[in-house]
């Protein structure tokens, strides 16, 4: 089975390379010319066109998309369905809106092709190495390319999470829990640089992250910007908001569900526009360590 990957930026490139290490047969295009060089580079096939990119692909084609969540993605799963055949499928991988992708299996559906929701976690490590994936769509079609993703996935971090949307639900949840966790670390590091003792946060994140009960990769990341930069000073305290805490919270509204620990860490997401706070900081080195997120640099 040939995957037609569509987006070859930092994930996309990623899990191409991914997969290709396991013997996959693997095509992709990207609309920057700078990507598919890269691309290229690494030694993964590329076209020019999403034409081009279909022609290549086996009588059934798995088209394969990594690209920015809404408009861009809505956008080629609209003229996907025009240009594939019944029985053909598309793989959203990235973070996109649940009710987006409900609107685009509907597209697809309509058409007699199959849209796979594909919640994709673990930052541009684990697209490289192994995500985390948790995959919504029909079973039929699911199961056609689960190797695929059984692949693609570390162990035992695959998931088929049922019927469609519910991969982008499961994300969106995730994403929310994520928002909640690096502040809860950033609020605490930011209490040991303010306090009176001259702690090493690099060896402090490191300790955490060995044995305790609040071990974890975001832990280990915050050892590796410490190490970098032991106090953060070339970093701004401002953090942006990519939008799935947003949908989780308002997710939560409707079902009056109450979630404050993770809006407040959105409204300070959004705080951090106007002020420069060391926690911040923190939560800004994490989304670059583990996502590649840009940071702003402190003049």
């Amino acid at each position: 089975m040939k995957i037609g990957f569509v987006g070859l930026g930092k994930m996309g490139l990623n899990m191409a390379l991914n997969v290709k290490d396991k013997q996959w047969d693997v095509i992709g295009f990207d609309a920057s010319n700078s990507a598919r060089e890269k691309a290229e580079a690494e030694n993964i096939q590329t076209v020019d066109s999403i034409a081009a990119l279909l022609a290549a692909l086996d009588e059934r084609k798995v088209v394969f998309l990594s690209t920015p969540a809404g408009k861009i993605t809505n956008s080629l799963v609209l003229d996907l369905t025009k240009a594939l055949n019944e029985g053909d499928v598309i793989i959203d991988s990235g973070n996109s809106n649940f009710h987006d992708s409900l609107a685009n299996y509907k597209v697809a559906k309509d058409q007699g092709i199959y849209f796979i929701d594909c919640g994709t976690s673990g930052g541009m490590e684990g697209a490289r190495n192994g995500a985390c994936l948790m995959v919504g769509g029909d079973e039929e079609a699911v199961k056609a390319v689960e190797p695929f993703f059984k692949d693609l996935a570390c162990e035992d971090g695959y998931l088929y999470s049922g019927k469609a949307g519910s991969g982008h639900y499961l994300k969106m949840v995730h994403n929310g829990i994520e928002y909640a966790m690096m502040q809860a670390i950033g609020e605490g590091f930011h209490l040991l640089e303010a306090s009176e003792y001259d702690f090493d946060l690099e060896k402090v994140a490191k300790v955490w992250n060995h044995g305790s009960v609040i071990e974890a990769k975001l832990m280990e990341l915050a050892e590796q910007s410490f190490a970098k930069d032991p106090h953060l000073a070339e970093i701004k305290g401002e953090v942006d908001a990519s939008g799935e805490a947003k949908w989780t919270i308002e997710e939560a509204l409707s079902r009056n569900i109450p979630v404050p620990t993770i809006a407040l860490s959105l409204f300070v997401r959004n705080e951090s526009k106007i002020p420069d706070s060391f926690s911040n900081k923190v939560v800004a080195s994490l989304r670059h360590g583990f996502g590649g997120h840009a940071v702003v640099k402190s003049n």
